[in-house]
């Protein structure tokens, strides 16, 4: 019986450390996370992406985020990616428990889309998934997070996004 007891808080002790625990991922520099935070209408050419996660459960899990197949960079609590976009039809996904969660959606000129991972228990990790917020809503959300520096190589329908050098 003692077993069982010691087995059982064994496993509320691991799960509770999942829950409240901290992952960190590479961070962009604070002027990056200045000059994204400004909002600036994308070029013509091109929309804003901006995907961020702030969310009690989960805490101590990365997950990586994709567009268009390829990964442009991981989220963890309390931080958000951003990137220039092409224009047309595009599908953003999150690694989840057992598979990647999508969402399509399609980018128009001049435009900043904003979406927020949400995490969830699952049976053996953590799972994501991806919801369209509101303009309005993502901007305050992101401007309570930090940005990630992301992939070096970006998606080939996203560009990194870098303050412009003197």
């Amino acid at each position: 019986m003692k077993a069982i007891a010691s087995i059982a808080s064994l496993l509320v002790v691991s799960m509770l450390a999942v829950l409240t625990g901290c992952a960190s991922v590479p961070m962009a520099s604070a002027e990056q996370n200045a000059a994204s935070k400004s909002f600036a209408t994308p070029p013509a050419d091109h929309a804003g992406l901006y995907v961020y996660r702030d969310s009690f459960v989960g805490k101590a899990l990365k997950k990586s985020v994709f567009l268009d197949g390829v990964e442009i960079g991981e989220t963890a609590n309390k931080v958000y990616l951003h990137r220039l976009i092409s224009l047309g039809s595009h599908t953003l996904s999150t690694e989840s428990e057992f598979g990647n969660n999508d969402v399509k959606f399609v980018a128009d000129s001049g435009r900043n889309y904003f979406f927020e991972q949400s995490m969830k228990m699952g049976v053996f990790s953590g799972g994501a998934s991806l919801t369209a917020v509101f303009e309005a809503d993502g901007k305050r959300a992101v401007l309570d997070c930090e940005e990630a520096a992301g992939v070096t190589t970006p998606a080939a329908g996203a560009q990194a996004v870098t303050v412009p050098q003197p």
